[in-house]
C-alpha cells in the first residue's frame, strides 16, 4: 500500500477574513463600549466624596454620629447659609485672603532673593544655607511667643508668620533648581555672548522655572497651615477667629464649615498654579495614567 501525501491547501481568502475579521470585531466593540461608558473626569474625581457624604449623613441620621460630636452634612450646609447671610463668612473670608496674600507675597520675594543668592556664589551659600536650614526645623508655635514679644497682638506678626512658612519653599525648590541647570546651557549662553546678569535671566531663571512653580505650591499648602497659627494670635476676625469662637460654643457645624472653607482656597490656590504652569511651562508634558495603559497595550 503506498502512502501519497497531499499538499496542503491554503486557506481561503474567504476563510482568512472571516477568521480575522471576527477578533477585530470583539475588539472593536469593547473598544467602542468603554469609550461609551467613560465617566467624565471630573465626575470620576468626586466620588470619593459623594461616597464619603452619603456615609456621614447616614451615620448622623441613624444616631450613631451624636450630634454633639459632629453634625451631619445638611447642618454643616444649613450652618453655611446662616454665616453667608448674617455676612460673617464673607467678612472672615476676606480678612484671612488678605493675610494670605501679603504674607504669601512677602515670602515668595525673600524666598527668591536667598535663593538667587544662595545659588549663584559660593560665599552666598556659605551665608545663607545654613541659618535658613535651622529655621525652616522651627515649628510654627515655636516662633508665635516671639513675634508677639516683638511686633504685639496686631496684623503684623500674622503676616510674618505666613511669610516665613512661605519663604523656606520656595527658598530650597529655587536653589536646588538653580544647582541642577545644566552646564551645557551656561556654555551656549556664554558663547552666544551672554553676560552674567544675561545667563542669570535668561537660562538660569528658565531652567530653574518649574522648580519654583512646585516650591509655590509647596508654599501654597504651608500658607494655609500658618494661617490658622497666625489667627490664634489675639485675632478678632478671619477663618480662624470664627472657628475659635464656634470652639467655645462648642458648634461643630461651625467649624467644619470653616474647615471646608480652608480646603476649597487651598483647592483654587493649587488650580491658580496649575495654570501658572500651563502657561508659562508649555513645553513639559506631564505623566498621565493614560500614558502607562497604552504602553502596555
Amino acid at each position: 500500500m503506498t502512502l501519497t501525501a497531499r499538499p496542503l491547501e491554503a486557506p481561503s481568502a474567504d476563510a482568512l477574513t472571516a477568521t480575522r475579521g471576527l477578533p477585530v470585531e470583539r475588539l472593536t466593540s469593547s473598544t467602542d463600549r468603554r469609550r461609551r461608558l467613560r465617566v467624565p473626569r471630573a465626575i470620576a474625581r468626586l466620588s470619593g466624596v459623594v461616597v464619603i457624604l452619603a456615609l456621614w449623613q447616614l451615620a448622623a441620621a441613624t444616631g450613631r454620629l451624636p450630634r454633639t460630636f459632629l453634625g451631619s452634612p445638611v447642618d454643616v450646609a444649613r450652618a453655611a447659609g446662616h454665616l453667608i447671610a448674617d455676612g460673617e463668612l464673607p467678612a472672615a473670608i476676606g480678612a484671612s485672603l488678605h493675610r494670605v496674600v501679603v504674607g504669601l507675597a512677602l515670602g515668595l520675594v525673600v524666598g527668591v532673593v536667598l535663593a538667587l543668592v544662595s545659588g549663584l556664589s559660593r560665599i552666598g551659600e556659605d551665608l545663607v544655607d545654613a541659618p535658613v536650614q535651622m529655621l525652616r526645623t522651627v515649628p510654627f508655635a515655636g516662633i508665635v511667643p516671639l513675634l508677639i514679644i516683638w511686633l504685639g497682638v496686631g496684623e503684623l506678626p500674622k503676616v510674618v508668620l505666613i511669610a516665613l512658612g512661605v519663604t523656606f519653599p520656595v527658598y530650597i525648590n529655587l536653589s536646588a533648581g538653580i544647582r541642577q541647570v545644566d552646564p551645557g546651557l551656561v556654555e551656549a549662553g556664554r558663547t552666544l555672548g551672554l553676560g552674567r546678569l544675561g545667563l542669570v535671566r535668561h537660562v538660569v531663571v528658565g531652567a530653574a522655572l518649574p522648580q519654583l512653580l512646585v516650591g509655590v505650591r509647596i508654599a501654597l499648602g504651608v500658607s494655609w497651615l500658618a494661617l490658622v497659627f497666625a489667627e490664634q494670635i489675639s485675632a478678632t476676625s478671619g477663618i480662624g477667629y470664627l472657628m475659635t469662637s464656634a470652639q467655645e460654643l462648642l458648634q461643630t457645624d461651625t467649624i467644619v464649615v470653616c474647615l471646608v472653607v480652608y480646603a476649597l482656597l487651598g483647592l483654587l490656590a493649587d488650580l491658580v498654579v496649575r495654570v501658572l504652569e500651563r502657561v508659562l511651562l508649555p513645553w513639559r508634558r506631564s505623566f498621565t495614567p493614560d500614558d502607562a495603559q497604552g504602553d502596555a497595550r
